[in-house]
């Protein structure tokens, strides 16, 4: 059997190498809807090509974005018996040269005959997807890194991410694919302290042999598959010990990078050494981080239900 037949594995135990079966979700419908936020940055759906076809061994496959999952789940599934989506936020810039570089292709919003990370007319719930999204914009990273304007620029923006999940009553936060560190947000202590979580295309526990935390997640499997390691800030490549497999985690945010306590994750996808890094994005995306995104809100909620956020 080839990586790419492999059959399908089973949910990951966090933070151990071994697999399980996921049990069935149960709620007490008469428990309230909870309201539920959704952050990212529009740069990195653009550089997934996310609501777009993309090459996929000789053919083409649709490259659906992580909030259209969520969107179809809300619509069609339990999950929408315990989520209303009151709102999307985008932290890009339109005022940065870098920020306008990387959405090219895509823009800040949605333009007629230009691509656009979800299919036009999309619904949730009955209401619009367009209508929900709004512009915080991270405008503090414009400056240098060790500009002394930098860290009351963060402050301000965090701020103002306060101001709006208060506006839009949210309970619960998701971040996807968010290219900022939160900082006060998250603090123990503050309001949304184990409210935020991220979906994360790799697995993020500790001591695990398959952990791909950071940005570069799914090149570092890909290179893992091919028996390298790759120190992103140097350029220099080490071999390892091939890891032919990779997943997805939904866990709480922190301070730190994908560090945060792990929720749910799945590993459940085979990588062929012959992957391009799209082709692997597609897959990770259906085999791991959609089943993580769906159960890990199952499992949010039944804490929030219980009072145990």
């Amino acid at each position: 059997m080839t990586m790419r037949a492999a059959a399908r594995r089973p949910a990951f135990v966090a933070g151990t190498g071994r697999p399980r079966r996921l049990r069935p979700l149960f709620h007490d419908a008469s428990m309230p809807k909870k309201n539920l936020v959704y952050i990212q940055s529009l740069r990195n759906g653009a550089a997934d090509r996310a609501g777009q076809p993309v090459a996929y061994q000789g053919g083409t496959r649709y490259m659906k974005a992580p909030l259209e999952f969520l969107v179809e789940r809300l619509n069609d599934s339990p999950l929408g018996e315990r989520y209303t989506l009151k709102g999307v936020i985008v932290d890009d810039d339109d005022g940065s040269p870098a920020d306008r570089a990387k959405v090219a292709d895509y823009g800040f919003a949605r333009t007629p005959g230009r691509p656009w990370i979800l299919p036009e007319g999309l619904t949730v719930q009955g209401r619009p997807v367009d209508e929900l999204f709004c512009t915080i914009a991270s405008t503090y990273r414009r400056l240098p890194r060790d500009a002394r304007e930098r860290a009351a620029g963060k402050q301000a923006f965090e701020r103002r991410l306060l101001e709006r999940l208060l506006e839009l009553e949210a309970d619960v936060v998701v971040l996807d694919g968010l290219l900022v560190i939160l900082d006060e947000l998250v603090r123990p202590g503050a309001r949304f302290h184990r409210r935020i979580a991220n979906i994360h295309p790799g697995i993020t526990a500790d001591g695990s042999p398959y952990q791909r935390r950071g940005a570069w997640a799914t090149l570092d499997a890909l290179h893992g598959a091919r028996g390298e390691r790759v120190d992103w800030a140097s350029g220099a490549t080490s071999s390892v010990e091939p890891v032919m497999m990779t997943g997805a985690s939904f866990h709480y945010v922190d301070n730190g990078i994908d560090s945060g306590e792990v929720i749910c994750d799945v590993l459940d996808t085979p990588i062929a050494p012959d992957d391009t890094i799209l082709e692997l994005r597609w897959n990770n995306f259906q085999r791991s981080l959609f089943p993580a995104l769906e159960r890990g809100l199952h499992v949010l909620a039944d804490r929030h239900d219980a009072g145990a956020l």
